[in-house]
């Protein structure tokens, strides 16, 4: 049964993870109660009201969540769709629609929309089998090649890049036997992101454009500064293509446009996560409206917050440790807490494992230069270590 009342909404989140777990931190002020699918002792579970346990792509687990709940949206792509576009055309409202997830799910569908709609990008070939590779790597051309699985891809799984020589040499050196997206790759001077949070109405904002720097082995994001230091046209071209991107897909909700500022200057988009997302994170400090108390408020019907930054800010991802995997504490905790604009957060993730994202930790400051200062101090001090 269906809830008007805008001050306790029930909002059902298919997923318990981080994501969801600072969204339900940042909005149980507005009354609102969880239900939650997910694992047992998955990060929201202390902080639901009901927790379904299950798999996120067992659709009868998907319906029982949506029956006790008023409006459905969830923080991981790999779930249901079929489910959930059935419960859609039954009546039920989620947010971000189904159909916006069937494209994004399945990332060479996701290239197919961008170049059916005028959004920049890199040059592909999508491939079913290996057989199909070495004619799609020549067409690309070029010394490398990025390649990804269509689905169930994430924190740099599923991608790979690839020396074209080397493939055309040795088939068997092919990563992928699933169907698999190939890209060209392309020479970045930086790579950037925009969040776009857009209501009901068609209202649109944007949160100030941020720069990544990425661990080259693990793939994940290592430091994210914000706003990007980058020139105003570049600024207003990226907020610009992020727009269009998320009015194309007719998105309503918070989206991560991931971009590549190419070294001769162009903007083109890499892909778009329907959700909020690892580049959003500092908002919770560093905005007046953070990107997860944003999805609220359009899952709410409330109008959409000030994405003005009131600090700049500097995000890191505190990772697991490469030697080990278990009971975990986080050594040098203490200073880091100490220094002035640290925030730290961590996910309530029972074991550490190498490389797994743990919690984050973010550093606001009067100007970027001192948030950077004082995040390199803060990247001496933590590490997680054994219990």
């Amino acid at each position: 049964m269906k809830n008007n009342n805008l001050l306790r909404k029930t909002i059902g989140i298919i997923g318990g993870g981080q994501l969801g777990r600072m969204m339900i931190e940042e909005s149980l002020r507005l009354n609102n109660e969880f239900n939650i699918l997910d694992a047992a002792d998955c990060p929201c579970a202390p902080l639901a009201k009901n927790h379904i346990i299950g798999k996120l792509t067992d659709g009868e687990a998907i319906k029982q969540l949506a029956a006790v709940s008023d409006v459905l949206t969830y923080e991981i792509e790999h779930i249901d769709v079929a489910t959930l576009l059935q419960l859609e055309a039954e009546g039920h409202e989620i947010i971000p629609s189904p159909k916006v997830l069937q494209v994004i799910q399945d990332k060479g569908l996701q290239k197919q929309f961008f170049a059916a709609n005028n959004i920049p990008t890199s040059e592909f070939r999508l491939v079913e089998t290996p057989e199909q590779w070495a004619a799609a790597i020549t067409e690309i051309g070029g010394n490398k090649i990025v390649a990804k699985t269509r689905k169930d891809g994430y924190d740099g799984k599923g991608v790979t890049i690839l020396n074209s020589a080397e493939m055309l040499d040795d088939v068997s050196k092919i990563p992928f036997t699933q169907p698999s997206l190939l890209e060209a790759y392309i020479p970045c001077e930086k790579e950037i992101s925009v969040m776009v949070a857009r209501d009901r109405e068609g209202n649109i904002k944007t949160w100030p454009v941020v720069e990544m720097v990425f661990d080259p082995v693990a793939n994940l994001v290592t430091f994210l500064d914000c706003p990007a230091t980058l020139p105003e046209t570049i600024t207003q071209q990226a907020c610009e293509v992020a727009l269009h991107t998320i009015v194309q897909l007719q998105g309503i909700g918070v989206f991560a446009v991931e971009l590549f500022l190419t070294t001769s200057g162009n903007i083109l988009v890499n892909e778009v996560a329907p959700r909020p997302h690892n580049s959003g994170h500092h908002t919770i400090e560093a905005c007046y409206t953070s990107q997860f108390e944003q999805l609220v408020r359009i899952l709410m019907g409330l109008p959409l917050g000030s994405t003005d930054l009131i600090q700049p800010a500097v995000m890191m991802n505190l990772l697991g440790a490469d030697d080990f995997s278990g009971s975990y504490r986080l050594q040098g905790l203490e200073e880091a807490s100490a220094l002035p604009g640290v925030y730290v957060h961590l996910y309530g993730k029972k074991e550490s494992k190498p490389v797994r994202k743990m919690g984050h930790i973010t550093v606001i400051a009067p100007t970027l230069e001192q948030a950077k200062q004082t995040a390199q101090q803060v990247h001496q001090l933590v590490r997680f270590v054994a219990d």
